[in-house]
């Protein structure tokens, strides 16, 4: 008996780019329109249709649509409808619809955003912009007035990067005003702004920011390409857009930087860095990003630069801290106990003489403990947050400490290991440490300070062959490029720093002009640096 061929089945889970509908064009019927757009949306309650009435317009039928909550409502009553419900120019009998389209959106509407609209598609993302659509009987074009104004946060100081000195305000979750803030600072005619539109569901807006000359062509079209790749439902978050268009997906060393901070922005545009603002968030990105720029802060370049210099490398210190303590002190206690003095050997093995459990236990228990308190700080109400957290740890370790489960060694390692995370400015690279403690804390307890090198040999190879946007992530270090180390591990003065990173750059290179350090006043005297001479004194 001959087999049936059976029916080839369609993988209805996977959408077809070949299945996505055409853009619907406008129906000349404006009920048709009407009725099209309400099932679009869904008959929603907080949608509002309107439609014009208007003795000299009798013949000429005209509809207003906007999402109450996103647009400005004094907005709409004074530059919309107002000025049509009040104008008597229009005459039915001698003009026509196309007429009256143009007069509408070139002299009677006072407002400067006036888009015209073709089809469902077109209107209906300009509607969840904000915009109020005016649609027309007998055409199909349709007008669309921008008129938002929804409710947004105010510029505050922002709460992951504070300084002592420098600005004091940073991004909110509006895209314009991210724009408007960098705008601000940035007074050139060189700034670049493109916007996109990503996202199926949420339609986020996305704003790529460059300097036009110093941005470099090559990065700036990688970025592009990856914005537009991305194919999804929702962007929610700027973590959204990084894990999209980040290098190195199996690296747990971030490749783009976050900031919150406009004046950190506009410094990474100035040195070539492409700035992304997503709108809904406050945090923005800046890539190309390389190992270095997440120790860099903005208050660097704000005060001394040997002050400056001073405090990256305790930075850069509080890193190797964070990352190698508990791991040497499991090493050393388990293996390696003679590279320690008589006097504190000694006084370890006393402290551990009734503790139970061994080293990497005892450093386990005690990191996930930290870890827990950490995040219970930061979940709770903030009236309650710090001071639970605060009294958690100190009662806890204490109570560790005199029940015999801990050694009060252990606690002093764990505590300054968590005080050193802290000390690092980028949120992003201290937690991709912590990850890396409990990876060095188990090599450290199998094969001891062989295995901390050996892994630190590993995770340096694996950084050199990181890049972010085809930049090393290690440059300017690997590969070594000696003239552009001034801003590496510390920070020389601002006039000896004539050339921008040359890592990603496009042509200009130079940021300002050579032989800028200051120079004393010239003469020997008063009379010849050109000071007034002392009045009443003799001139012999």
């Amino acid at each position: 008996m001959a087999n049936k061929q059976k029916p080839a089945r369609k993988n209805a889970s996977v959408p077809s780019e070949n299945s996505v509908p055409a853009p619907l064009p406008l129906d000349p019927s404006l009920e048709v329109n009407l009725q099209e757009l309400g099932k679009r949306i869904g008959q929603s309650s907080d949608v509002v249709f309107r439609r014009f009435t208007n003795e000299s317009l009798s013949s000429l039928a005209l509809a207003f649509v906007y999402i109450d909550g996103l647009v400005n409502a004094d907005v709409v009553n004074q530059t919309v409808l107002q000025p049509l419900l009040e104008t008597v120019t229009l005459k039915s009998e001698s003009i026509t619809a196309t007429d009256a389209f143009r007069m509408i959106k070139d002299q009677i509407l006072p407002i400067g955003g006036v888009k015209e609209g073709k089809t469902l598609e077109a209107l209906l993302s300009m509607l969840f912009d904000g915009y109020t659509l005016i649609l027309f009987d007998g055409l199909q074009m349709a007008l669309a007035a921008d008129t938002s104004g929804w409710e947004k946060r105010s510029v505050n100081e922002p709460t992951s990067q504070g300084v002592i000195r420098g600005p004091k305000e940073g991004f909110t979750e509006s895209l314009r005003t991210g724009t408007s803030m960098l705008r601000r600072r940035l007074k050139t005619s060189d700034l670049r702004i493109e916007e996109y539109k990503i996202g199926q569901r949420t339609q986020t807006g996305v704003a790529l920011v460059y300097l036009d000359g110093i941005a470099s062509e090559q990065v700036l079209k990688e970025v592009r390409r990856r914005l537009n790749a991305i194919h999804t439902d929702s962007i929610l978050e700027s973590n959204y857009i990084e894990e999209f268009i980040q290098d190195g997906g199996l690296t747990p060393f971030p490749t783009i930087q976050n900031t919150e901070r406009p004046d950190a922005m506009a410094g990474g545009i100035l040195e070539g860095q492409i700035g992304i603002i997503i709108d809904g968030t406050p945090f923005a990105l800046l890539a190309p990003s390389t190992f270095f720029n997440f120790f860099q802060s903005s208050e660097d370049y704000y005060q001394r630069y040997d002050i400056s210099s001073f405090l990256r490398l305790i930075r850069y210190g509080a890193f190797f801290v964070s990352m190698l303590l508990p791991a040497l002190y499991i090493a050393v206690t388990t293996f390696h106990q003679e590279m320690l003095p008589t006097t504190l050997l000694v006084s370890l093995a006393a402290q551990r003489e009734g503790v139970p459990l061994p080293a990497l236990a005892e450093a386990l228990l005690m990191e996930l403990t930290f870890d827990v308190l950490r995040e219970a700080g930061v979940r709770m109400p903030r009236t309650i947050g710090p001071a639970i957290s605060i009294v958690g740890a100190l009662v806890l370790g204490q109570a560790a400490v005199q029940a015999g489960l801990v050694s009060a060694a252990m606690v002093i390692v764990v505590s300054f290991t968590a005080i050193s995370n802290f000390v690092i400015p980028s949120l992003a690279i201290a937690n991709s440490i912590r990850l890396i403690r409990f990876v060095m804390m188990f090599i450290a307890a199998t094969l001891g300070l062989f295995g901390i090198m050996s892994f630190l040999m590993v995770l340096l190879i694996h950084m050199a062959g990181l890049r972010s946007f085809g930049v090393p992530y290690l440059s300017p270090v690997a590969p070594m490029v000696p003239r552009y180390l001034k801003d590496i591990l510390i920070r020389v003065p601002l006039w000896s720093m004539t050339m921008r990173p040359k890592t990603n750059l496009g042509k200009e290179t130079r940021r300002q002009g050579p032989d800028q350090k200051p120079k004393p006043a010239e003469g020997k005297n008063s009379q010849e640096s050109g000071q007034p001479k002392p009045q009443g004194e003799d001139p012999a």
